[in-house]
């Protein structure tokens, strides 16, 4: 599998992508990281970006296994890792799976171990999207604040269409939002961090406090302003540095 990789520091951080996005989503975010210091490598999960296609049962604990058969074809013994959305979910399920080999966590607008409640409307959107672009926009504002602009939705859409298979996708949803493993991270005291958009009204601040703070004894919580659910697209120079700053320290 052909590995999106930038930077030559000791430092390894493996990038999760989430739920509408692929390892190219990430690219906005790509100009402000230091090279010199660490090491990123971008991963797709089955079914997305460069694995579309591959089969699978498209589940967590597939995900988090492919994620360590990555850092053992790469040498690594140690890593952090960086999970967007559901990437945030698939990487507390690499911890703990393998709480040695993880030396920190960095969570963007991350869904938490216990899942994601969802009511019946609510529901009906999240499942709809894995036949209908309509609603895979209508998730994108909605966790952006309904502020963004109509041509970045729109490319947002083509990107979650291009890089992922209908089935993989829709299981994602299942895989991701029910998940409950919270029983095997708690009290854990690896360095977390979880960063949050003042505009996201589902995995803002008071679902952090109320998840991972809860779990996690050592949790640092930084909430960015004229962000939502995307801030690797929305306020990437600021993203990148609340991220370094918290890597660099471990």
């Amino acid at each position: 599998m052909e590995l999106q990789r930038i930077g030559t520091g000791e430092h390894t951080v493996l990038v999760l992508h989430g739920w509408f996005g692929s390892s190219r989503a990430w690219q906005a975010l790509l100009p402000h990281l230091d090279q010199d210091a660490f090491g990123y490598v971008f991963l797709d999960y089955r079914g997305y970006g460069a694995r579309r296609g591959q089969d699978g049962r498209f589940t967590l604990a597939e995900a988090a296994a492919d994620v360590l058969a990555t850092a053992d074809a790469l040498g690594l013994d140690r890593f952090s890792l960086l999970g967007h959305s559901m990437g945030g979910s698939v990487m507390q399920r690499v911890y703990a799976d393998a709480p040695e080999r993880v030396r920190a966590m960095v969570g963007v607008s991350p869904v938490p171990a216990g899942g994601v409640p969802f009511d019946e409307d609510g529901w009906r959107l999240f499942a709809g999207a894995a036949d209908d672009a309509g609603h895979r926009r209508a998730v994108i504002d909605l966790t952006t604040g309904n502020r963004l602009t109509g041509v970045w939705l729109d490319a947002m859409v083509r990107h979650s269409l291009e890089n992922s298979d209908r089935d993989a996708f829709a299981a994602y949803l299942d895989a991701w939002a029910h998940a409950d493993f919270h029983s095997e991270i708690e009290g854990r005291e690896v360095p977390v961090k979880v960063i949050v958009g003042e505009h996201d009204p589902a995995l803002g601040a008071d679902t952090m406090r109320s998840t991972f703070a809860v779990w996690y004894p050592n949790l640092e919580l930084e909430i960015l302003a004229n962000a939502g659910h995307y801030a690797m697209d929305e306020t990437p120079v600021a993203l990148a540095g609340s991220v370094e700053r918290f890597l660099a320290r471990w």
